[in-house]
């Protein structure tokens, strides 16, 4: 006999806060708590989630190929760029060599005054300190059985996140589990410059931190908590960084313990 469906409408309100990141810290540490025992309020989450999953998916697969031209056409002009920039460079060199020493030092200050503004943007801490996932290792993706799952993990460590997501969305769900294709398409969409991107990979992240008999919880933990660092959710990120940091068997703990430790991570 099927299951009857949780009913949405009495925590409708608090979820979309929740997943949206509008609660507060002590708002949010008792939601959490309730999730953990709460049953039918952790199945209307589920619910919940799996229903913003799908929406999004249905609005992602209308625009997608739209996506890809224009992710070509600055693939194209990133490799343009490069071109001119290997050019200029090149007739740096050949000026600094004419030029001498005194030029040299002159170049090396400019370079020193402009530089120093942009190392203590949010942008370059954030990169500085956040430690991607490497993606799944080639043993345990075995491409003869599952090659559109070697396909997406070549595309995003290549720099391809939404070709990668898309071939990750064919991916059956028989073949891999799927705390695994939830867990990379929240990390798929953190690893883009979007904002709405960092956005649309919390609930995914969080759904698999949550799942304590996952092995990708603590992973997702961490990712969580970057994820709230680049959308500015500086309570929420501390809080789910110190728990990092506190679990000693999260692969990320040291990473997180430098990050707490350092200035980057503005104060609340």
């Amino acid at each position: 006999m099927t299951p009857p469906t949780p009913d949405l409408r009495p925590y409708l309100d608090e979820l979309e806060r929740f997943a949206d990141g509008q609660m507060g810290a002590a708002e949010q540490e008792a939601f959490e708590t309730r999730l953990e025992q709460d049953a039918d309020l952790y199945q209307a989450y589920q619910l919940y989630e799996q229903l913003s999953a799908d929406l999004r998916w249905v609005a992602g697969h209308e625009t997608l190929c739209q996506r890809l031209l224009a992710l070509d056409r600055r693939l194209d002009q990133r490799q343009e760029a490069l071109a001119r920039i290997k050019r200029r460079q090149r007739r740096l060199q050949r000026q600094w060599a004419i030029v001498g020493g005194v030029a040299l030092v002159a170049l090396l200050a400019v370079w020193w005054f402009l530089m120093r503004p942009a190392s203590s943007s949010p942008e370059i801490a954030w990169t500085r300190y956040y430690v991607p996932d490497a993606g799944l290792a080639d043993e345990v993706i075995q491409e003869s059985q599952r090659p559109l799952l070697a396909e997406a993990m070549r595309q995003y460590r290549d720099g391809h996140y939404t070709p990668a997501l898309y071939t990750l969305r064919r991916v059956p769900t028989s073949t891999l589990g799927q705390d695994t294709l939830t867990y990379y398409s929240g990390i798929f969409l953190l690893s883009q410059d979007e904002p709405e991107q960092v956005r649309a990979a919390q609930p995914f992240l969080r759904r698999v931190a949550m799942q304590s008999g996952s092995r990708l919880a603590g992973r997702a933990r961490y990712h969580l908590g970057m994820a709230y660092w680049r959308n500015q959710q500086i309570t929420a990120a501390r809080n789910t960084l110190r728990s990092v940091a506190n679990d000693p068997r999260n692969p990320y703990q040291e990473a997180a313990r430098q990050l707490l430790r350092s200035d980057a991570l503005p104060q609340e």
